[in-house]
């Protein structure tokens, strides 16, 4: 594949799931399908869901090396008994890491977003990329072992792809299991829901996102609880906050809410232009991203009548006391929230100068500080 071309199934900066050797924060899903598994009651679809980056890929390539690097209970398997069932760890040597890493078990198979004719990524998995698990299927067969297939995400399948896949949870190989990776499973076919079975995964606590980033090699400089409450317990987006320097940027967000209702237009102008600047495009779509978390958050402290802990920012905490005080000044943030990102989700469809369009949210916020005096 072209280097210029995105890895799907893969956050930037981070390490491809099927490389990464530990899963931090998600125990209870691990036992919850280890328990299906050794009372032999392991279904041929599962369904994994939660919110995007909290390790959904990286559970679903865990079960892959544990079912195929695990002969059934009756056979003493090629490479001796099997490991003990407590855990889905399969150890660093077996022959099965090695071919995975490598591309090459042919039990397995990764259906993702495909490269079309004109050689750029397409914005869905067609029905053409479920397809070629026919071929999967039938040149694997013979051997009698196991099948596993990753699709990730299916929340990117054309109706076509979903049908096809549904026909396949509806009549299942023999000796195949099917991983559905699924950030927001109501898009998907609610027969494709009902085929599966469920592992939830939550997000992660400080801790747990601590010990994630350091497997990644991402090094956190800043506060883990700050990143922690921003990534909303998402390493995907933990990476990405800190690759783009997210927590200094939402730091300086805070510190401008903190000056309103008067409103610090040099540093409010400041930020502006940092979104402005040549190559910025990635960290612009953050800076509105932040926004958006920044009003959220005000809602939820007018709304509960506390600021949400722990704080994303230094002194955040009483700069959303004192700016969110009731439920009513809750529902003027929340709505404020709502036209912000209308506004400037048009902005960016009409190539509106992006220190324009942060100017114009930064006055619209401004506007809803002084109300809420």
């Amino acid at each position: 594949m072209n280097n210029d071309i995105p890895i799907p199934d893969q956050a930037p900066g981070a390490l491809h799931p099927r490389e990464t050797p530990q899963l931090f924060g998600q125990a209870e899903a691990e036992q919850a399908f280890l328990d299906a598994y050794t009372s032999d009651r392991l279904h041929h679809g599962w369904l994994l869901t939660g919110p995007r980056g909290v390790g959904k890929a990286t559970l679903a390539w865990r079960i892959a090396r544990f079912l195929l690097a695990t002969p059934p209970v009756e056979e003493d398997g090629l490479f001796g008994a099997p490991p003990p069932l407590e855990t889905l760890e399969v150890p660093s040597d077996h022959p099965v890491v090695h071919r995975i890493l490598a591309g090459a078990e042919p039990g397995m198979a990764a259906i993702k977003r495909s490269v079309n004719d004109q050689g750029r990524l397409r914005n869905e998995i067609v029905v053409d990329d479920i397809r070629k698990l026919g071929k999967f299927f039938g040149l694997s067969s013979a051997d009698g072992g196991r099948r596993v297939v990753i699709v990730d995400s299916a929340d990117e399948m054309n109706i076509s792809a979903a049908n096809a896949l549904l026909k396949m949870l509806e009549e299942p190989p023999a000796r195949t299991t099917l991983l559905l990776i699924s950030h927001q499973p109501s898009r998907l076919l609610p027969t494709i829901r009902s085929r599966c079975r469920t592992l939830r995964l939550s997000p992660l606590n400080a801790e747990d996102m601590n010990a994630a980033l350091t497997q990644t090699g991402v090094e956190l400089t800043g506060n883990p609880d700050h990143l922690a409450a921003l990534a909303s317990g998402s390493v995907g987006d933990a990476v990405r906050l800190i690759n783009l320097s997210g927590l200094e940027i939402y730091a300086e967000l805070i510190a401008i809410l903190g000056t309103l209702p008067r409103l610090d237009r040099q540093r409010a102008l400041a930020l502006a232009e940092a979104a402005a600047q040549r190559g910025a495009a990635e960290r612009f779509e953050l800076l509105l991203t932040l926004i958006d978390i920044a009003l959220s958050r005000l809602a939820v402290t007018g709304a509960t009548g506390a600021p949400p802990s722990p704080e994303a920012a230094p002194n955040e905490g009483d700069i959303l006391s004192r700016l969110s005080r009731s439920p009513e000044q809750a529902r003027l943030w929340a709505e404020t929230a709502a036209q912000i990102t209308a506004r400037a989700r048009h902005g960016q469809a009409v190539n509106l100068d992006p220190a324009a369009l942060v100017l114009d949210t930064v006055f619209k916020i401004q506007e809803t500080a002084g109300q809420n005096r």
